[in-house]
């Protein structure tokens, strides 16, 4: 007959972990005593973060003229939203200190958040936008 068991997950459970329950395992050889259960958990991960350890790790992709201009971004994060103002090269990585995923076991530890900047790129430029950027490139090369 099967036997329910209450179980606690907590929300910092790592992929691969495994949670032991004394006793509640199968039957002993010969009248010995029960088994552990030994439960391990798969994680699939459908987010453009990756985790590792307690440290998150995303790709933010930023329009060209908020990279070259500047401007405000914001993020989601584990303790509510942040506020970001880039203005940045191609694969500039910034670290939140603290923002990252909670320490197993640590309470209110939190790892870091790294983020890497993706410039995207304008396409099917106008004839006025290309001599625009014509006359920005004549003015940087001079």
């Amino acid at each position: 007959m099967a036997k329910k068991i209450r179980l606690t997950i907590p929300a910092v459970i790592k992929n691969g972990q495994v949670i032991k329950i004394k006793g509640h395992g199968g039957d002993g050889l010969y009248g010995g005593p029960k088994g552990d259960l030994n439960i391990r958990f798969t994680i699939e991960n459908q987010t453009q973060v990756k985790l590792d350890n307690s440290n998150l790790y995303t790709t933010v992709n930023l329009d060209s003229y908020v990279a070259l201009l500047g401007g405000d971004i914001t993020l989601d994060t584990f303790d509510g939203k942040v506020k970001l103002k880039p203005e940045t090269q191609i694969g500039t990585k910034v670290k939140l200190r603290g923002k990252g995923f909670p320490v197993y076991k640590k309470g209110g530890g939190f790892g870091d958040l790294y983020i890497t900047y993706q410039i995207i790129m304008p396409t099917n430029l106008t004839k006025r936008e290309k001599e625009l950027y014509i006359e920005l490139f004549k003015l940087r090369t001079l």
